[in-house]
């Protein structure tokens, strides 16, 4: 049985389609998804994301708290990974349930299928570290380069929080003050990002060939 989520703990939390499959076909699934994870964390029911299109953006994401505070986030072809903390007793587990059916309802009604689209409950670990929030914040932001997606291939299809990080967009949608808060410039922290990253290739290749053998 699953440990409850502690308001002000982070959690790593992922999952991926079901059978591998991939749940982002074209740029619109992605923004949908990233307009998901934006409306879907709030206590109360939103109504269709199709009709707050019409609405003032800024009156629906200052009209009530959030569920949960994102640190950072990749979205992949097939699978994503966030790093989260709960704002209020049980967030995450209502921001999870809303948005994983959420988008699965769009994506069915989108691409003609029926069933169940991730596969099975999103996978939850607690990070009970600093140095282990630090590690996963690289290889959750820089996930597409740990796994070697997006290099050779133009249809990859994906974000992350990354650029949001380092100053390349002007996107504020994570809480990223304890993470960047412990660097004295962005230029800082992609320093030691890309020194992480390197890390995280070089177990993953040896894994692999650990089990090659």
């Amino acid at each position: 049985m699953r440990e409850p989520f502690v308001i002000g703990e982070y959690y790593h939390i992922y999952n991926r389609g079901t059978d591998k499959r991939v749940i982002f076909n074209e740029r619109f699934d992605l923004l949908r998804f990233t307009q998901s994870m934006e409306e879907f964390n709030v206590p109360e029911p939103i109504g269709s994301i199709y009709n707050n299109r019409f609405k003032d953006r800024k009156k629906l994401s200052a009209s009530s708290a959030k569920l949960v505070d994102f640190v950072c986030f990749c979205l992949n072809p097939n699978h994503y990974h966030f790093i989260l903390t709960p704002l209020v007793e049980n967030g995450i587990e209502k921001f999870m349930q809303k948005l994983g059916a959420g988008y699965t309802m769009f994506f069915n009604v989108k691409y003609k299928r029926t069933g169940v689209l991730f596969q099975g409950r999103f996978k939850a670990v607690h990070i009970d570290s600093d140095e282990y929030l630090m590690y996963l914040n690289v290889y959750v932001n820089l996930n597409d380069r740990a796994h070697s997606l997006g290099v050779s291939s133009a249809k990859w299809m994906g974000k992350s929080s990354w650029g949001e990080y380092i100053g390349e967009n002007n996107e504020n949608f994570c809480n990223k003050e304890i993470i960047l808060g412990r660097f004295n410039s962005g230029v800082e922290y992609k320093k030691f990002a890309e020194e992480t990253l390197k890390g995280i290739i070089k177990r993953k290749r040896e894994m692999a060939g650990y089990l090659l053998e």
